[in-house]
């Protein structure tokens, strides 16, 4: 304490010197006055202590602007690395300007999977299976404009054969692409959609599968899987090795693997916006979808939803789609898919109208009667009226008129 008075004192008496010498400049002064008042400052930090109280709320208060701090600061790098993603160039395989330029079956498998007339002759064979289990929208209107947006999607794609694509008259929302390029897509699926943008976002995605040709690929991997049983055979597995690989194999071709789906979502993103869509209806689509089969379990298709849109998978599209070419304008949505759409309910409501029309004729909405069991008196009254049937029919004469023989003669 002494030692602290001593050096303000003689802090005064020096700056006091310096003052009526002139000798200090101003910028020394400040700091001297800047040190004083510091060391004023601390003095009474030093006699009345805070209670005990006070430094909890101190300490508190000082916890809560660290904790304010490190969520800011986090907030600013997760700002930054969102940032430098947008910033990071395009590859080869995720440039849309660059979607049918480039060559997208590369790999070990991609070589295995055999020609593209193998693949048409493929799904030539699986179509006429679905074409004889399917039953088909017919109306014109309809058919034209889905093949339409389906063949204009093919043709900013990568895919390498032509596109056969029809309407399947089912509630159930779905859309499926068979190799070869044999086209469904399902009247659940369109009256799911709220624009046309969401519509092609689920079909681009279908095309993709083929464009990638994931099935073949997946052909390939179950003929390696093959290899390796007979291979199995010679080493001596247990037969109970060959039933667990085979029912595996088989289950492999319900559902497209994880990376499939994922290609698929890149390759989907990139047709939509080279046909000049916004390249967000996929995200946005799948994300409803998968929102709808919460609510109601059974909405979307068993084969559709075995690889729901993860949280993941949605955030990686939406990611891509920030690092595309920045366009002056997307197309969302067409009167014309309103149209199509509103027909495609009107249809459905009439042939629900007319199945009622015929289930009335044919009396299945009827009331059903239920006749009264018999009792004795209806057997008495029954014999009386056979009695009655089998006599002659007698003839009564009318009773004579009592007020007709007091009336006077008016002749």
């Amino acid at each position: 304490m002494i030692s602290r008075k001593l050096s303000r004192n003689v802090t005064a008496i020096i700056l006091t010197l310096a003052l009526w010498l002139g000798a200090l400049p101003i910028g020394a002064q400040q700091s001297s006055v800047q040190q004083q008042a510091q060391t004023d400052q601390a003095k009474p930090q030093e006699v009345a202590q805070p209670s005990p109280s006070k430094q909890t709320g101190g300490q508190s208060a000082g916890a809560q602007q660290g904790a304010s701090d490190k969520a800011s600061g986090e907030d600013r790098k997760a700002a930054s690395a969102t940032e430098a993603q947008k910033q990071r160039p395009l590859s080869k395989n995720e440039d849309p300007r660059l979607v049918g330029k480039r060559n997208i079956n590369t790999g070990i498998f991609a070589k295995m999977s055999g020609s593209l007339e193998k693949e048409v002759a493929l799904g030539r064979q699986l179509a006429a299976e679905v074409d004889r289990e399917a039953k088909f929208i017919d109306d014109p209107v309809i058919t034209e404009y889905i093949n339409r947006v389906g063949q204009n999607l093919v043709l900013h794609s990568d895919a390498k054969v032509p596109f056969t694509i029809k309407v399947i008259d089912s509630d159930e929302v779905n859309a499926f692409a068979l190799p070869g390029g044999f086209f469904y897509v399902n009247k659940g699926l369109i009256l799911a959609a709220d624009n046309e943008a969401e519509l092609a976002g689920v079909m681009a995605h279908e095309i993709a599968h083929v464009a990638a040709r994931h099935t073949m690929e997946q052909l390939a991997k179950a003929r390696l899987a093959e290899i390796g049983l007979i291979a199995g055979i010679f080493l001596g597995i247990p037969p109970i090795a060959y039933d667990a690989a085979n029912l595996g194999l088989g289950l492999g071709f319900l559902k497209f693997s994880r990376s499939a789906e994922e290609e698929a979502d890149r390759l989907g993103a990139q047709y939509l916006w080279a046909a000049g869509y916004d390249p967000n209806a996929l995200a946005t689509m799948f994300e409803k979808l998968a929102a709808k089969e919460k609510k109601k379990p059974g909405t979307i298709s068993r084969l559709f939803s075995t690889h729901p849109p993860s949280v993941e998978r949605l955030q990686a599209t939406r990611e891509l789609v920030a690092r595309f070419p920045e366009r002056e304008e997307y197309i969302l949505d067409t009167s014309e898919f309103q149209r199509v759409k509103a027909r495609l309910m009107r249809l459905s409501n009439a042939r629900v109208s007319t199945a009622g029309d015929i289930g009335d004729k044919e009396g299945s909405g009827r009331p059903t009667l239920k006749r009264r069991p018999p009792t004795t008196d209806d057997s008495n009254q029954n014999e009386k009226k056979e009695e009655q049937k089998n006599e002659p029919p007698k003839l009564k004469r009318r009773a004579p008129d009592p007020n007709a023989q007091n009336q006077p003669d008016q002749r």
